[in-house]
């Protein structure tokens, strides 16, 4: 009742001078009122002697006419010649405001794709995938292709009892889509299934040599069972971009579009106002800066361009690109592949694949190629590294361009697995570590069983060995690996425990709750050069904030998975907002 009655006579004092504002330049976008605000680590940026209590900083917040908060504090009479008439008035109903979160790596055209087709991330057996995959059959022309993603078979239920190195065998498959070509995506992205029908479109058959950098899985006989890892994934992937080439120009935009617009709502829903993207084609670049000359982006967009160095080489021009919602300012590139489908480019072998390290999936001396490029093009290195060894040769890339002290802010995405004497060389190098935490207690069912459990207690997902060290860590979920969802991120960083109860992976790695949230906000706009314009609600920066049903740094653990996003705003304006009576 205090915050209301506060709130109320000073909103009277400040409508009474509106008259007097009505013609002031300086008048303010929108006025946000008995709330629970934090700014971000430590209350940057609240006015001195502004209400503080558990988990927030002040309860009133300023925004000026560009979007940018003015200021953050309590019921201070000094605002009352910044409001008039056109100022929304915001009541927050005592809810918790925080900045809005940014996805520190993942795709977001691959999000809006798998939006649009087969998702499996919740997928809990084959029979149940063979099923979708059978009923979208049965709709769809013969001939034309049917594409989905995030199966996981270390995640399923059961195993299935016909299966080579754990994957199920694609007979089922083929016989149910047998005038379909099925081409789906393992959840990593480092893997994926085809049918018989795929198969044979791209020539594949016992003969059809495992290619450097993959592997095709064979039964006993030497037949592929329909699984194609790493760089055996091409194999597959290219006939299916010979039926995509069948498409017009502007079947194949609209179909983009559509999935950009998905990708935009369910970002906003869920409180996501900056997303930084891990792999975006030149074509694309183009796509979203017409998005962005069209104001059509509802919100901010950091992306990486990824293509092999020699398609790079030459064609830079217009790069860097800086516009006003869409920022090309990166290149992306990859040492390894995955952990779940042992791709991750390991030191020592795995434990459960004696003799084998994983896959070097790009040359090193092709990675420093890209670095000498980056730095050609003034551009951020961003390198894909899951295996510690991966790590290690990246480190060493990096750290040929990074010993004259500049700051380049180079990153290695993921960082998920590193040897213990590697850890120091972040904060050392300056090198950011783009980590996501969901990815840690997804794979918690078994990343121990493939490191062993000294390897996972050391060196696995290390958050907290990372920060203490003096690294940068930022966090996401790298969807449509797994689902976008920031809140169930930030609960896998600060507790390591898996959503489902299922596992708790070596807590003594998490992150303490404003940690979590510093590297969802702050860290992830510091690791784009952006620190200067976005992650923190203090003067000069965008007021991008989202109004959540929990206060993240002070609620029960058992609440946070429970949270919802109430509001989403971008620079000072309502993207979204929760369905009345939800």
């Amino acid at each position: 009742m205090y915050f209301r009655s506060a709130f109320f006579l000073l909103l009277l004092v400040l409508c009474a001078a509106c008259n007097n504002n009505e013609s002031s330049t300086e008048g303010a976008k929108l006025l946000v009122y008995n709330a629970k605000i934090w700014t971000g680590k430590d209350c940057a940026g609240v006015q001195a002697g502004a209400a503080a209590g558990a988990g927030y900083c002040g309860t009133t917040m300023l925004v000026a006419a560009d979007g940018t908060v003015k200021a953050v504090g309590n019921d201070t009479l000094d605002w009352t010649g910044k409001v008039n008439k056109k100022t929304v008035r915001l009541d927050a109903n005592g809810q918790w405001i925080m900045p809005g979160f940014i996805e520190g790596h993942a795709h977001f055209s691959g999000l809006g794709s798998s939006l649009r087709n087969l998702n499996f991330l919740r997928s809990k057996t084959w029979e149940e995938i063979v099923g979708m995959v059978k009923e979208r059959a049965d709709a769809t022309p013969a001939g034309d292709w049917i594409s989905g993603r995030g199966w996981h078979q270390e995640k399923w239920d059961k195993p299935h009892d016909h299966s080579v190195g754990g994957y199920p065998v694609h007979d089922e498959l083929s016989r149910l889509t047998a005038v379909n070509p099925v081409i789906l995506r393992h959840a990593s992205g480092h893997a994926l299934y085809a049918n018989a029908k795929a198969m044979e479109l791209a020539g594949v058959n016992r003969e059809t040599p495992d290619p450097r950098g993959g592997r095709i899985i064979r039964d006993g006989e030497g037949d592929p069972t329909g699984v194609f890892e790493e760089r055996a994934m091409d194999l597959i992937t290219d006939a299916y971009q010979n039926f995509v080439q069948t498409m017009t120009p502007e079947s194949r935009k609209e179909e983009w579009l559509a999935g950009i617009t998905a990708a935009q709502d369910e970002c906003l829903r869920k409180g996501i106002t900056s997303f930084q993207d891990a792999g975006t084609k030149f074509r694309e670049i183009d796509w979203y800066r017409e998005l962005d000359a069209a104001d059509s982006l509802r919100l901010k967009l950091w992306v990486m361009l990824r293509h092999p160095h020699g398609e790079m080489a030459g064609h830079m021009d217009g790069l860097p690109h800086y516009g006003d919602r869409f920022t090309c300012a990166a290149i992306k590139t990859e040492l390894d592949g995955a952990l779940g489908s042992y791709g991750a480019w390991l030191i020592e072998p795995y434990f459960d694949n004696p003799g084998f390290t994983g896959q070097n999936t790009t040359l090193v001396e092709t990675v420093d190629s890209i670095a000498q490029l980056a730095i050609a093009n003034d551009m951020q290195l961003c390198v894909h590294a899951i295996g510690d060894r991966a790590n290690r040769e990246t480190l060493n890339v990096m750290e040929r361009y990074l010993e004259d002290g500049a700051d380049r802010r180079w990153r290695i995405e993921h960082s998920q697995h590193i040897d213990p004497a590697d850890i120091p060389r972040y904060g050392e190098l300056g090198v950011i570590a783009s980590m996501q935490g969901i990815h840690c207690t997804s794979d918690a069912l078994f990343a121990e069983t493939r490191l062993g459990t000294e390897r996972a207690r050391t060196g696995a997902y290390p958050w907290r060995a990372l920060l203490d060290a003096g690294a940068v860590v930022t966090n996401g979920t790298d969807a449509p690996v797994e689902d976008v969802d920031p809140i169930e991120s930030y609960y896998a960083s600060v507790t390591r425990k898996r959503a489902d109860g299922k596992a708790t992976f070596f807590p003594e790695q998490k992150m303490t709750r404003e940690e979590g949230l510093h590297s969802y906000t702050a860290a992830c706009a510091f690791a784009a050069f952006e620190d200067d314009k976005k992650g923190q609600l203090r003067p000069g920066l965008a007021a991008d904030f989202v109004i959540l049903s929990n206060n993240l740094l002070s609620c029960p653990e058992s609440d946070i998975l429970k949270t919802e996003v109430i509001a989403t705003y971008v620079d000072g304006s309502e993207a979204y907002r929760q369905s009345p009576g939800k």
